[in-house]
């Protein structure tokens, strides 16, 4: 009789809001080359010679800023998600894991050999499939079972983008912001990627176009643009740049922002630090009137009902 497990995976997050654990959480986070995709003779000693040397404590400050009592935001949503998931699906053992934070995809797929399980679902919690999120978690499971001499049935959801509930949540999201406050556009902004990865076949950004024109098509005629955050380093990005855009919207008439993150499904740095802190303050700054942020499902009862769907579906 076989065993039903599954697994839900984030990026991961530092274990606490302090120099030395966000330098390593770092070191795994930019020291893979699926993240970073560059020759590791010259990114690695730019890695540990600069990087590591002087953002962690940077970064410690910010996540300093958002850390809650029980810890990361990322880290209690993702907990959340999969203890409501479990209440779901009984007959199913359900955990988290994180790709670049404890608990790791090699500690979580060991505890689910030891559980037992037979047939294992891995849900990517990302909507858009991008080879810098998704595919490192193939990755790790293909490792884990390289030369195990048993290996459950594994069912991979690379995306769902195009779920019709991930879709409509989005959309009445926004339809419910609409009725409450008048804007001037909505901008959907999305974790940024290198151009180069596009350019080697990564469907990221067609997903993210087709998140958006999806969730447009329930919304209506209300001006919009889709736009990407968080750049990192010296490399040509995917632009529009969100940071850009808001500090130019207010001096083309939009005053009045909607903005939404469709590529998160849970709050973290990227959310709360740079667009509803800093994002909002360059909006403002430039005359901005007035900026309202739509989190992420974080522990909504909605997004529990989209990872049950796509368990079933497959």
């Amino acid at each position: 009789m076989s065993k039903k497990g599954i697994i839900i995976v984030n990026l991961g997050t530092p274990e606490k809001p302090e120099t030395k654990e966000v330098r390593a959480y770092l070191k795994r986070f930019l020291g893979d080359k699926r993240v970073i995709d560059t020759n590791r003779l010259i990114w690695l000693p730019v890695l540990h010679g600069i990087i590591l040397r002087t953002r962690p404590k940077k970064s410690a400050a910010l996540y300093r800023e958002i850390w809650q009592e029980e810890g990361s935001p990322l880290l209690i949503y993702t907990k959340s998600q999969a203890e409501q998931l479990q209440t779901r699906l009984p007959d199913y053992v359900v955990r988290y894991a994180m790709s670049y934070s404890h608990p790791l995809i090699p500690e979580v797929l060991q505890e689910m050999h030891d559980e037992g399980v037979t047939d294992l679902t891995i849900v990517p919690l990302y909507p858009q499939y991008s080879t810098t999120t998704t595919a490192p978690i193939f990755d790790e499971v293909a490792k884990f079972y390289l030369n195990a001499e048993l290996i459950p049935s594994l069912h991979f959801i690379q995306s769902f983008y195009d779920e019709p509930l991930y879709i409509n949540a989005l959309a009445n999201q926004i339809n419910q912001a609409l009725l409450e406050k008048t804007i001037d556009k909505i901008v959907f902004s999305y974790h940024g990627v290198p151009v180069s990865y596009i350019e080697k076949g990564d469907h990221y950004l067609e997903h993210c176009q087709k998140t958006t024109a999806a969730v447009m098509e329930k919304v209506g005629d209300v001006p919009f643009i889709t736009t990407f955050q968080s750049k990192f380093g010296p490399a040509e990005w995917l632009t529009p740049a969100t940071d850009h855009t808001l500090k130019e919207l207010p001096q083309q008439g939009d005053k009045r922002i909607l903005i939404i993150t469709p590529g998160f499904v849970a709050d973290c740095l990227e959310t709360i630090e740079e667009i509803e802190n800093e994002n909002r303050e360059y909006f403002m700054a430039s005359g901005g009137e007035s900026f309202q942020y739509l989190h992420p499902f974080n522990d909504d009862p909605i997004f529990i009902d989209l990872l049950e769907q796509l368990i079933i579906k497959n």
